[in-house]
This record gives structure tokens, sequence and C-alpha cells, in this order.
């Protein structure tokens, strides 16, 4: 950041203060139960996700381009749980509102970088739906694992980039007032508008931001679920045409775990309470991940076989 710093000259001083507090969750009545049920999801997160990483890596069969994908998602919602959460409870449940200036933008990095990649996995995953039920004769040819690797690849890529310039953008920022961050993590949109200089190229990335993360994702998973199902009008039959959707289940349920809450928060921004805000926002950081293992456990045929058969093989070795 002392790099990004030079460039916009040697002569500007930069009031950053020891340290910013959260304060977004201090004020809720009964808060030490959404403390409880935090902790919870958390504990079903980690543990579904690990298990739905250790079944791909467990099982030959699911090393295809979807699985590769499935498996960074779980990855990134592991990732993101634990990087979230665990503070959060230190931040409230112990009474440690204070971080420091420099970990609290860490901390805002690290949470954005999974929000940014869950949101990115659903688009991979939307690709590859669109590539099976449209072109299913190309389907090994266009979506290979190379392919999805360096899409993957790119999507972190592309998320670390943006992040590092939103970062470094905050860096420019000077604190001569408040430091208290009304929210449940280091938000970006709360810090920067605590300010007290310029505080305009913050404000044009976070719109950037947005539109980059949520809003174009958004739009290519629709479009291609419209194009999905005008395709299927035109030359399936009823019978087809469902059996294909029914192989989306999994990702529309994502889709809309993800997508609707921030939809209506965003929404409805103005028209709700701070605290409601703040609470569903913070639940759509933790929920997600919670029940995206469980979805595709449920609802995907090939994981269920896998379990089966790793269950019956555990069973068998008892034996031996």
């Amino acid at each position: 950041m002392d790099l990004f710093n030079s460039a916009l000259g040697r002569n500007i001083t930069f009031i950053r203060p020891a340290y910013f507090i959260i304060s977004g969750l201090t004020g809720i009545p009964n808060i030490n139960y959404y403390y409880m049920f935090f902790f919870f999801v958390y504990i079903v997160s980690v543990l579904g996700n690990t298990a739905v990483m250790a079944i791909i890596y467990l099982d030959h069969k699911l090393r295809t381009p979807k699985y590769v994908e499935v498996f960074n998602l779980a990855f990134v919602d592991l990732f993101g749980s634990s990087a979230l959460v665990p503070k959060v409870i230190d931040i409230f449940l112990f009474n440690h509102p204070n971080i420091p200036y420099r970990d609290c933008l860490t901390f805002l990095f690290f949470c954005y970088t999974c929000l940014c990649m869950q949101s990115f996995n659903l688009v991979a995953l939307a690709y590859d739906r669109l590539v099976a039920i449209i072109f299913p004769l190309h389907y090994g040819v266009k979506v290979t694992h190379r392919f999805m690797l360096s899409l993957i690849a790119a999507f972190w890529a592309l998320v670390i980039i943006v992040l590092i310039i939103t970062v470094g953008l905050i860096t420019r920022l000077s604190f001569c007032e408040s430091v208290v961050i009304n929210s449940y993590f280091c938000d970006h949109g709360q810090i920067y508008r605590l300010a007290c200089n310029d505080n305009t190229p913050s404000f044009v990335a976070g719109l950037l931001f947005l539109v980059l993360i949520f809003w174009l994702p958004l739009v290519f998973i629709l479009l291609s679920y419209l194009y999905i199902g005008f395709t299927l009008s035109k030359v399936a039959t009823v019978q087809e045409g469902i059996k294909a959707i029914k192989t989306c289940t999994a990702h529309l349920s994502l889709v809309v775990i993800y997508f609707i809450p921030l939809l209506m928060t965003f929404t409805l921004m103005e028209k709700i309470h701070p605290n409601a805000r703040i609470i569903n926002l913070s639940l759509t950081s933790v929920i997600p991940p919670m029940l995206n293992p469980i979805i595709y456990v449920l609802q995907t045929q090939e994981i269920k076989e896998s379990v089966k058969s790793l269950i019956k093989s555990l069973g068998n070795s008892k034996y031996i």
C-alpha cells in the first residue's frame, strides 16, 4: 500500500487512526442468542463444506469440470466463514470492538474476496449448466478441466486485483473525526463514509464493485436461464424440459439464497431499520455457506450416490 500511496505524491499526509471501533451489533436486544446461532451456523458450514471437499477429492468419478467448480465453491465458503465468523464473535461476544487499522483493512480484504468469489462461482456453474443443456454434444469440448481451472484462476485474479485497488483507495483517506464503524465487520461503505477528506474515488470504486460482483453476475445468470428456457420450449418435450431443469435445481437454489436477500437489502436500504439491515447482511454472509453443501448433497444425484458408496465402503472396511 505504501507503493500505491507514493504514486499519489510524496508530500501528501493522511490521518490514519490507530484502530477502528466496530459497533454494528452492540445495540440489538438479546444479541447473545444471535451469537449462539451465528456460532452454530459456522460449525455446520465448516463441517458441511469440509465434507463436500472430501467427497469430491475421494471419489474419482467426481473429478469433472463441474465438480472442480463445486470444490472451489466449498473452499470459498469454508474460507469465507472462517475469515468472518470467529472475528465477529471475538469482537462482540468478548467485548473486543477495537480493531487495529491495518487489521481492519486485512479483514475487509479477505471478507470481500470470499463474497466476490461466491458470486463468480455461481456464474461459472451457470455457464456449466448452459453448455450442458444447450450444447450437450459439445460439452466435453467446451467445458474441460483446463477451461474450468483457467476460469477459476481468472476470477481469483480479477477479485484480488480489484480489492487491492479498493483497499489502496481507503489508505489515501484521512480519518480525523469518528472511527466507529456501524456494521458487523470492516465494511467498505461504512469505512470510506467516515473519511474527512474527499472520498469520491472510494465511492466510485464501491459502485463499480457492486456492479461487478452483484449486478453483472446476476444478469448473466438470469439471461442464461432465460436462454435455456427459451431453447427448451422450442426443441424439447415437456418431459425432456423438466428433466433438464432438474439438473439445475441445486444451482438455482444457491442463486436464490445468495442473491435474493442482497437484492432485498439494496432495494429497501432506505426503508428498513439499520439494525435490520445489519442482521440481514450478516445472515447473508453466513447462511449460504451453510446451505450450499446441504443443497448439493441432497439435490445432486452424483454426490448422493458418492456419499452412499463411501459410507458402504467404510462399513465394509470394519469387517475386514
